[in-house]
């Protein structure tokens, strides 16, 4: 009986390979299948982002919008009569904010009272608040004009709480400096 235990004991410590043609097809096997496997899975990743021949990827426009830079600049000509905006306009678009409510202590549109004082200080120091920012009103009413373009919002403002400003003169250009 202790034959065939030992024969038994035996069968225990073995592995699943018997030959040597065994052994070298595992190996060829456990190196084999996972390197294509890893070429299979990186052709597949990447041939999904290759533009291919006669796509729009390559073409002038997709190029430039995916070169462009993030920002832009945007030159105004201080001296185009054309691209200021008039005091009422201006008005509308940062100051009515608190201006035609009232928030924050601001004088109201048209309210005679609240301008009367303001007004008799004159257009100039109107101007610098306005500019500079007074209170709770940030520089220039926190906005993106021009001092001209404010200096006309200060005058649409005051004229329309009694005052009798003149609407202010087209600033003259600026010497070239080509010259």
């Amino acid at each position: 009986m202790s034959a065939s235990h030992d024969h038994h004991q035996d069968d225990a410590h073995t592995g699943p390979i018997k030959t040597p043609k065994q052994l070298a097809w595992a190996v060829l096997f456990s190196f084999v299948v996972p390197v294509i496997v890893i070429i299979l899975l990186a052709n597949y990743v990447t041939t999904a982002s290759k533009p291919a021949a006669g796509t729009e990827a390559l073409e002038a426009q997709a190029v430039a919008a995916r070169i462009a830079p993030v920002g832009h600049v945007e030159v105004k000509d201080a001296n185009d009569a054309a691209a200021m905006k008039s005091g009422e306009q201006v008005f509308q678009a940062q100051c009515a904010a608190c201006h035609a409510t009232g928030a924050a202590g601001a004088p109201k549109l048209g309210d005679a009272a609240a301008w009367g004082p303001r007004v008799k200080s004159g257009v100039e120091a109107l101007l610098t608040s306005a500019l500079k920012g007074k209170g709770n009103m940030g520089p220039q009413g926190g906005g993106d004009f021009s001092d001209f373009e404010i200096h006309r919002a200060v005058v649409y403002m005051a004229n329309a709480g009694g005052a009798k400003f003149d609407e202010p003169k087209m600033p003259a250009p600026a010497a070239s400096a080509a010259n």
